[in-house]
């Protein structure tokens, strides 16, 4: 939720939208030219960690309801692991492409390219936690 919302805090907290600004620096770049934009006020983090952090989230709280619904349920390892290197190709492209000089895609496309990613990372993230990879 901060992530969107620090822009919005920005003229109303000060100080501690530069507290979560800080913390943001330390896991992301913060450029300003790969970041969405509320109201002139640049978002907490550039738009492949958004669509990273938010994907996680959703995938977190989707894995936590399966998981409670489904008591026994156990995720085998190798089939977690596949998923998650396969999801992860369409950043791993994003990133290759403007490491590489071929091209910098959209910030929208960036974030939609990332939230698979961030969904399946938050599901085994909660399926690890509550030791349900096996």
């Amino acid at each position: 939720m901060a992530i969107p919302a620090a822009p919005l805090a920005a003229p109303i907290a000060p100080v501690a939208t530069t507290v979560l600004y800080a913390i943001g620096a330390l896991i992301c770049h913060q450029l300003p030219e790969r970041s969405f934009h509320v109201d002139g006020h640049q978002w907490l983090v550039c738009a492949r960690c958004s669509g990273l952090y938010v994907g996680a989230g959703v995938g977190a709280l989707l894995a936590w309801a399966y998981l409670r619904r489904h008591p026994r349920a156990v995720w085998p390892r190798p089939p977690v692991l596949r998923t998650l290197q396969v999801v992860a190709v369409p950043t791993l492209i994003t990133v290759a492409t403007a490491w590489l000089g071929l091209g910098d895609p959209p910030n929208l496309w960036r974030a939609v390219l990332a939230v698979p990613l961030g969904l399946v990372a938050g599901a085994v993230a909660v399926a690890l936690v509550t030791d349900r990879v096996k």
